[in-house]
């Protein structure tokens, strides 16, 4: 693998070129929306790349077809597909259907056919479980340079200027917009946008709708896609998508992201793979432009504030198509997630992702005890419970090994019964199921896995390395986040990369050209129908075992808290692991084309685990979300983005593209 700390400064766009030649012309294209649930496959398969590592040269081949299409055209395009109806053609694909994808498809449907791909329920997004809301200078008293100063403060100086710049100065204009488009948020006596503040915020600048800011947002993003409809849009599919393969001007073998070279030697995205699960088909989108937009990795670890979507997969998959990667040692706890042990009705079942407790409940004065009621903040941080959240999760990950105890306490209740209430109701009506009142008693909280600051590097447009592949959201590393995330940056971050992705993609798809006869390029992933049923359970229940102990591992040697010895040892028995894992498919007569859905999640949780842990054994200073005992200081000759360029792949079938091994196991 091979890595560095890029050197120079913290600036994403140093050392190589994402810059995307504009023309900007704009297709007569029918606006159009279509649904598909689903999970990728891979971006790595539809390519014929030659066997040298880098540089290799990959034949190009061009599709006879006009670069703009008319309405008419545009139709037909939405609705051709092949034969068997596993193959569909649009303009642009996009994965995802939280803030970030949603918002980009509404603007790009302007211009083409689109299909939205999701994993689940169009719902069922990291938006969706945001508490907090959108941080954005909305108040005279308040300042761009501010929320700059506040942003690259809590990334521990790490963040690129240019991008906190441009995402602190565009990001009131995308609350507006948000506004119009239907979302409704909270408002004071006066009438005014009532502004919250939450830890490593200055001033009060976070635009919410109480304590289910994502909740309002996502339901009208989707009614403003509902009310898009289109006699051509499709009702929505369940898929699960099983490999993202970037698809290239090039003949490969793959899944659905693949990667190939013209003769300037770049790599160019032409759709995804997805496995729809109600049918069990393997259905292929060839699109000129994809959009990423499919959220983070908390399941590498056990508790996590994420829903169960959220396994990686556009991380590794864009990993496996050569995409280059940035800063994935950064992974966020959030301070406080509800711990169910302290419930005074404990949940009969384990929850499938952490109930978050916002920040906002600390920045609305709630304040932080041990079970002895002792404050403990102001003992690691002048800000106290307002700190940054890297300090205050390892503040309360310090007071529980001190005292041994599994969770600390966050009282509110010292606040006036009605502005809790009317601040935090989702909050308050989870904690009355399980007997607790949080009005007359404090919350039990702990660290949960919350967010990836690193991801797929970008540039200011959202572009890749790869051609035609754009990525927005938390699968994408745009230097807006640095070392850690301020509060509330997220969706701000979203939304404008979202809306900043939509020019260049429309450019790239006015001189991009469908090739209908291209599909048969590349090789399918198949379905494992041809393992016999005993074998196939012996396999999801070894991959659901494999994911427990995988994450486990993750959680004692690569935590809040870090060391060398324990990240080597990570690396060590996460390589076992996954050895050990697919040679157990392998001898049930797995093999390397196959997909589903358990399957495919797992060889994404090991390619993001693995490159968290050696994105950390790379930064040997502890920094923002990065805290290594053997290095507990800052270092200024290191504060520089860790890069995972696409070279010196490991041979495992979880990090190499399928098609590269479909001759045989990987050992």
């Amino acid at each position: 693998m091979a890595m560095s700390l890029l050197d120079g400064s913290a600036n994403l766009r140093c050392g190589w070129n994402l810059h995307i030649k504009k023309q900007h012309q704009h297709a007569a294209g029918l606006s159009s929306l279509i649904f598909k649930t689903g999970f990728l496959t891979d971006v790595t398969g539809l390519c014929a790349i030659s066997s040298a590592a880098h540089g290799a040269v990959f034949r190009s081949v061009r599709a006879p077809v006009p670069k703009s299409i008319s309405a008419a055209r545009s139709a037909r395009i939405l609705c051709l597909q092949d034969s068997n109806s596993n193959t569909k053609y649009f303009d642009f694909v996009v994965v995802g259907s939280g803030v970030a994808g949603l918002r980009y498809a509404l603007e790009v449907s302007k211009h083409g056919s689109v299909a939205i791909i999701t994993k689940a329920e169009p719902h069922e997004s990291n938006t969706n479980y945001a508490q907090g809301g959108v941080s954005a200078v909305l108040c005279p008293s308040d300042s761009v340079e501010s929320h700059m100063q506040d942003t690259i403060v809590a990334g521990a100086y790490l963040c690129d200027e240019e991008t906190v710049r441009v995402v602190c100065t565009e990001g009131p204009d995308r609350v507006k917009e948000l506004i119009a488009i239907g979302a409704s948020f909270d408002h004071g006596d006066d009438g005014k946008l009532h502004l919250a503040r939450e830890g490593g915020h200055s001033h009060n600048r976070i635009v919410h709708a109480a304590d289910m800011t994502g909740r309002e947002i996502e339901r009208a993003l989707l009614k403003a896609v509902d009310d898009e409809a289109h006699p051509f849009v499709r009702p929505p599919f369940r898929y699960r998508s099983a490999d993202f393969s970037v698809m290239v001007d090039i003949i490969p073998k793959n899944t659905c992201f693949q990667k190939a070279t013209t003769g300037d030697d770049e790599i160019y995205c032409h759709g995804v793979d997805t496995l729809n699960t109600e049918t069990r088909q393997v259905v292929r989108f060839i699109a000129k432009v994809t959009l990423l937009a499919s959220g983070g990795a908390g399941h590498i670890y056990p508790t996590t504030t994420n829903p169960l979507v959220a396994t990686g997969d556009g991380v590794a998959m864009a990993r496996r198509a050569q995409a280059v990667i940035s800063n994935m040692e950064f992974v966020q706890f959030h301070p406080t997630a509800l711990a169910d042990e302290g419930l005074p009705i404990k949940p009969t079942n384990r929850r499938e992702n952490a109930f978050l407790i916002t920040e906002a409940v600390r920045g609305d004065g709630g304040i932080l005890y041990n079970q002895s009621m002792h404050r403990f903040m102001p003992l690691y941080d002048e800000r106290a419970e307002l700190a940054p959240r890297d300090v205050v999760a390892r503040s309360i990950d310090d007071q529980l090994k001190k005292r041994g105890e599994k969770y600390v306490l966050l009282d509110i209740s010292h606040k006036p019964r009605e502005q809790i209430l009317a601040h935090f109701p989702n909050i308050a009506a989870e904690c009355l199921r399980y007997g607790l009142d949080i009005t007359s008693s404090p919350i039990p909280v702990v660290p949960a896995a919350h967010y990836m600051c690193g991801g797929i590097r970008a540039g200011l447009q959202g572009e890749t390395n790869v051609k035609g592949l754009y990525v927005a959201g938390e699968v994408a590393c745009t230097g807006l986040h640095g070392a850690n995330r301020l509060a509330s940056n997220s969706l701000l971050e979203a939304l404008v990369f979202a809306r900043r992705a939509v020019q260049p993609s429309i450019d790239h798809m006015t001189r991009s050209s469908l090739d209908i006869h291209a599909s048969t390029m590349w090789t399918r992933p198949v379905l494992p129908t041809s393992i016999e049923s005993h074998a196939m359970q012996e396999i999801l229940f070894r991959t659901k075992t494999t994911r427990v102990e995988l994450q486990s591992i993750m959680w004692e040697y690569v935590g809040i808290v870090r060391s060398t010895n324990r990240l080597k040892t990570a690396e060590w028995k996460i390589g076992e692991l996954e050895a050990e894992w697919e040679e157990f498919l392998f001898r049930r007569e797995w093999k390397p084309m196959m997909v589903g859905l358990q399957a495919c999640e797992m060889k994404n949780l090991f390619c993001c685990a693995k490159l968290v842990v050696s994105s950390a054994l790379a930064r040997q200073e502890s920094r923002g979300l990065h805290y290594i005992e053997d290095f507990p200081f800052l270092e200024e000759s290191k504060r520089k983005p860790t890069i995972i360029f696409p070279t010196s792949l490991k041979l495992t079938w979880s990090s190499q593209q399928a098609h590269k091994l479909a001759a045989g196991a990987p050992r």
